[in-house]
């Protein structure tokens, strides 16, 4: 029987050699660079809907294009705390 989540679960790890901290909730879960308060989140009706995975290649499609740098798409499931809920980042 697994346990439910009902409180937010952080646990730090390293990446790329830098500490980063990720928190997992009811709602989704977020990266973020140790010390820092903007990072990456990602809802989970946004994973399991594909919207994420959708976000993935069209970021992909983009980093193909020769002699084009590509702005980071931020979707709705890629929000940073400033923008509320379902509210695309520009």
């Amino acid at each position: 029987m697994a346990t439910k989540l009902h409180g937010a679960l952080r646990r730090e790890l390293t990446i790329g050699g830098k500490p980063h901290m990720l928190t997992i909730d009811t709602e989704g879960l977020k990266l973020v660079p140790k010390g820092k308060r903007k990072g990456l989140e990602l809802a989970w009706r946004d994973l399991v809907s594909g919207e994420a995975a959708l976000a993935v290649a069209l970021n992909a499609s983009l980093e193909q294009r020769p002699g084009h740098r590509p702005r980071l798409l931020k979707r709705m499931e890629l929000r940073s705390p400033r923008h509320g809920r379902g509210q695309p980042a520009t």
